[in-house]
């Protein structure tokens, strides 16, 4: 009984993914394959979605057909669950507590921008942020 206790509470408290896990999985390797090109170089992470370095690290990828992929991607996705991605990063890099999912929602939902593939791809470590930010909602990628 206490284990369902404990696994109630726990569902009370973990916030519910609106974007398809397996899609989030098909953007983490997106992203692996795409840092791991030996033209790709990010110099600074952005500090938001608008920042301007948004554009610049990705300038000179815009016909790589992983960026494309990424972008098409994105696109699919509502505002919401763009927003959910870039919650997902910043609680995944420890930006936020998953306790503070909202708050991480809101302030992207904020920031929101049509940018936000490339604001994403801009992380060089995008690929593990958003694998221990799903791993922390309870999904796994295979």
């Amino acid at each position: 009984m206490d284990g369902r206790k404990q696994s109630a509470d726990r569902n009370e408290t973990t916030p519910t993914l609106r974007v398809n896990p397996d899609d989030v999985c098909q953007l983490i390797q997106l992203a692996r394959d795409f840092h791991a090109q030996d033209s790709v170089v990010v110099e600074d992470e952005p500090d938001s979605l608008t920042d301007d370095l948004v554009f610049n690290a990705l300038e000179q990828h815009g016909e790589d057909p992983i960026v494309g992929e990424f972008r098409n991607i994105i696109a699919d996705l509502d505002r919401g669950q763009q927003v959910q991605l870039v919650t997902l990063l910043w609680v995944g890099r420890g930006d936020y507590d998953l306790v503070e999912w909202s708050d991480a929602a809101a302030e992207a939902d904020a920031q929101w921008t049509e940018y936000t593939a490339d604001y994403l791809l801009a992380h060089p470590l995008l690929a593990d942020h958003l694998n221990e930010g799903l791993e922390m909602l309870g999904h796994h990628c295979e």
